[in-house]
């Protein structure tokens, strides 16, 4: 016997699918709740019984998004004895989301009301980018202790954030600058590939010195 679906949450879900394609479509400030209840096709009394406010339904887009990239990146299995193959995999898992049509959308619009609405672009820093650097700092702490990379004159933590940077630099301001242009699979695969390039290459040749 299969459960039947749960009304509230298939309606919480409609409320929070409408509420992302008028925020990526409109902007924030430019959006109403009453534009995301026509988007919906629900009372406006079922938006806010989801939802107390506009800005809850913006946190609520921006955790989803967020948490579908963690999730993304999370599932990437680390290649034991191989970090490049490892953060290889991480980085173009990475740049699938951030490089996303809604990912560059999400972006330019938590960049933008940033400095009026400060909590929503604290958010999606520490839920998105900062995560993703924590799951890197993960990686590359194993393979320090394995003795497969040398990071310890920066930190973990600097040299994860600087490989995601090398990471999405070139591919995310492309993205942004030219709304129109997306890149290739072939694209986002040499992006990743060069990312790891650089920094393998830095930090193994930095162990193979100090190992002579």
């Amino acid at each position: 016997m299969t459960r039947s679906a749960n009304p509230a949450s298939e309606k919480t879900e409609a409320v929070l699918n409408a509420a992302a394609a008028v925020f990526l479509t409109h902007g924030f400030s430019a959006a109403t709740t009453d534009m995301i209840q026509r988007e919906a096709g629900v009372s406006k009394k079922t938006v806010y019984d989801c939802f107390p406010s506009k800005e809850a339904m913006f946190e609520a887009v921006i955790d989803r998004q967020c948490a579908k990239m963690a999730s993304t990146v999370q599932a990437i299995q680390p290649a034991p004895g191989d970090i490049a193959k490892t953060l290889a995999d991480i980085g173009r898992a990475y740049l699938d989301i951030a490089l996303s049509e809604t990912g560059v959308a999400l972006f330019r619009v938590v960049a933008a009301e940033a400095p009026r609405f400060p909590n929503a672009g604290r958010r999606f820093y520490l839920a998105g980018p900062k995560m993703v650097v924590s799951m890197v700092a993960e990686r590359l702490s194993e393979a320090s202790r394995a003795g497969d990379i040398d990071v310890h004159v920066i930190g973990i933590e600097a040299a994860a954030s600087i490989f995601i940077g090398l990471v999405r630099a070139e591919g995310q301001l492309e993205c942004l600058l030219h709304p129109e242009s997306r890149p290739s699979a072939e694209q986002m695969d040499r992006w990743a590939r060069l990312a790891v390039d650089v920094f393998v290459g830095r930090f193994v040749v930095q162990a193979n010195r100090m190992s002579d």
